[in-house]
């Protein structure tokens, strides 16, 4: 079913995260990927906080703005920031809540902004093929994984360029 603001993505976002957060609190492996270009929606900023406290695994490209810092012992521990900024804007979203074959994915033109997700219409629409979201899965990783571009948000709030790391 598909996500449209104004009436909708914001809080089916916020369920998503939920869904998320009850699995770790089961003590299962939870996981949220989210690549996007901007972060700066108070409320949703504050459930992927309450997600990073409860265990929930969380790895964030986020292009430009972001209002999270990540990295901060028993706050946001859980959560990695990836900036990637490269010669060509970028402007895939994709939204990824769990692993395996519970995973849910959306592909979306909203960023997790105030004015994208209550005041504007957006779209974000669930990927069931498990072939594409595979295809989806396997461009997240490689993103996660870029040793050129990218730059991990530290806890000061800084951006570092970091060689040979390997994610996800």
């Amino acid at each position: 079913r598909s996500l449209v603001a104004p009436k909708c993505l914001q809080n089916k976002i916020l369920s998503l995260i939920d869904e998320q957060i009850a699995i770790a609190k089961e003590g299962k492996e939870a996981y949220i990927g989210i690549k996007i270009n901007s972060l700066t929606d108070k409320v949703i900023i504050e459930k992927l906080v309450e997600a990073s406290m409860s265990g929930v695994k969380i790895d964030m490209i986020i292009r430009g703005i972001s209002c999270m810092v990540a990295g901060i012992a028993g706050y946001t521990d859980n959560i990695t920031i990836t900036s990637i900024v490269g010669r060509f804007l970028e402007h895939s979203r994709i939204y990824i809540f769990g692993k395996g074959a519970d995973m849910k994915m959306y592909i979306s033109s909203a960023d997790f902004m105030t004015r994208n997700t209550l005041r504007r219409v957006e779209v974000a629409t669930p990927i069931y093929d498990d072939k594409i979201k595979q295809r989806i899965r396997d461009m997240f990783g490689l993103m996660m994984k870029d040793n050129m571009q990218a730059r991990i948000q530290q806890p000061d709030g800084t951006y570092l360029k970091q060689i040979g790391r390997a994610h996800v």
